[in-house]
């Protein structure tokens, strides 16, 4: 795989992931190491030492801390990555967005505030291809 640093994150895997499929929900704190994927819905916050990728049927509600967050469904609460923040054009937010760098696809809404951490400037992007 080409590991270009202008490769998007969701097209790089570290392997498998913890997948809570479409009509699963849970209602609690999650925390562990790995990268989790959400098709289905969540109540609460979590502490992740991955990727945590909000997939377009997802929906989240409450905070999501982890080394990089992609989300193309909606989430209402607050998203801090370590890293890097992808946001699809599908994406819905309502809570505040910060990382070392974020992308901001055209068409997605974030009713929020958006802040770097680090020295990368907020990055947009179109959405290229269908899921």
């Amino acid at each position: 795989m080409n590991e270009s640093p202008l490769r998007r994150m969701r097209d790089q895997s570290s392997g498998k992931a913890t997948l809570i499929n479409e009509g699963c929900k849970i209602s609690g704190e999650i925390s562990g190491d790995g990268d989790f994927i959400v098709n289905g819905e969540v109540a609460g916050d979590c502490n992740i030492n991955g990727t945590v990728t909000l997939a377009r049927n997802g929906f989240w509600q409450g905070s999501i801390l982890a080394d990089n967050v992609i989300v193309a469904g909606q989430i209402e609460g607050d998203i801090t990555a370590r890293q890097k923040v992808e946001i699809t054009n599908s994406a819905r937010i309502s809570g505040t967005v910060s990382g070392e760098a974020i992308a901001v696809a055209e068409g997605a809404v974030v009713e929020g505030a958006m802040k770097t951490t680090g020295q990368s400037q907020l990055i947009e992007f179109k959405e290229k291809r269908e899921d």
